[in-house]
């Protein structure tokens, strides 16, 4: 459900912020297991980017689901946590995500969730085919700021929970005899706020 390629978000990352900045620093630090890159920072004149492995599920503001395993790297090596934040020119996002696994059936997930997101407010269900993140960073949609489904259906639970800028998700999928979820943060900003 989390599709996070390390090297590839830092190789972006990094030419995104390097291309004609003379003084930037970038400080990469390296898993000690397996030499992968665990850690990245860069820091410009206009801006930076933190991205790491080491995702807190403290930062999401949720409780794990009693029992469940936090997964561990794909068949692809892919990553099942991130924390990520960009900030520049004014604008900056942060993105918690970390994926688990369970033995419990989706609907008992779903309603463990659902009573878990209430504290931040009303829960809105969607069942989609792949996790949807809606954000309004440069506040484009001067309309509104309410969370939506989008369009589609499928057989996935997503429960979303703030708004476009601030945001709470758990997105639930049947696998195998069990589960598996997605709790993920996301905060935006523009020139008028703070991460």
């Amino acid at each position: 459900m989390i599709k996070t390629n390390f090297q590839a978000i830092f190789i972006i990352a990094l030419l995104a912020l390097i291309a004609g900045l003379p003084a930037c620093s970038v400080n990469v630090k390296k898993d000690s297991g397996d030499g992968d890159d665990k850690q990245v920072d860069i820091s410009t004149p206009i801006g930076g980017i933190h991205v790491s492995k080491d995702a807190d599920v403290r930062d999401v503001g949720v409780a794990v689901y009693p029992g469940a395993r936090q997964k561990q790297k794909d068949g692809d090596g892919d990553d099942k946590s991130a924390n990520v934040n960009i900030s520049g020119l004014g604008y900056g996002l942060r993105v918690v995500a970390l994926e688990y696994q369970s033995d419990d059936a989706p609907a008992k997930l779903v309603a463990f969730y659902k009573d878990q997101l209430k504290q931040f407010g009303s829960v809105l269900e969607c069942h989609t085919n792949d996790l949807n993140v809606d954000t309004d960073m440069k506040n484009y949609d001067h309309t509104s700021s309410s969370l939506t489904c989008g369009s589609g259906s499928g057989k996935n639970v997503e429960l979303k929970v703030g708004t476009k800028e601030n945001q709470h998700i758990v997105a639930v999928k049947p696998e195998g005899n069990g589960s598996s979820f997605s709790l993920v943060y996301v905060r935006t900003h523009g020139k008028q706020a703070d991460i």
